[in-house]
């Protein structure tokens, strides 16, 4: 009996772990179109619904998220989303901001040879990151 208990807790629990990626899939469908809009009142609401429902943090999700191929701070420079960029690295730690993105390059190492550090995303992640 006790093996039965188990076996069904152990396949309740692989049955429900793709339900929870489709949901949390579902909530962040949006987010690239309100980082390009540079909405950072919605950007924080989504965020803040995330962390409620999944218990996870933007750093948590952040490399599972593509716009256009570039990460979430990259598509807010490339869109010259301000309020949007400047939220997102304020809300990340150190260590995440300075973690090599999906083609190897760390964010400040990219975003200095696109000519993005002089802007005001640029210079919020070099204050976050000094």
């Amino acid at each position: 009996m006790k093996k039965f208990a188990c076996l069904s807790v152990a396949l309740f629990g692989v049955s429900v772990s793709p339900m929870v990626q489709a949901d949390i899939n579902e909530d962040l469908q949006n987010i690239c179109t309100i980082v390009k809009n540079d909405d950072k009142s919605e950007l924080r609401k989504k965020l803040k619904k995330v962390q409620d429902d999944y218990n996870m943090r933007l750093g948590d999700i952040y490399s599972g998220i593509s716009c256009g191929g570039s990460s979430l701070i990259r598509y807010a420079m490339e869109n010259g989303a301000v309020e949007a960029g400047t939220f997102m690295i304020k809300k990340m730690s150190k260590s995440e901001l300075t973690t090599a993105e999906q083609d190897g390059q760390v964010l400040q190492e990219w975003a200095q040879s696109k000519g993005y550090m002089d802007g005001p995303i640029g210079q919020e992640l070099l204050a976050r990151i000094n």
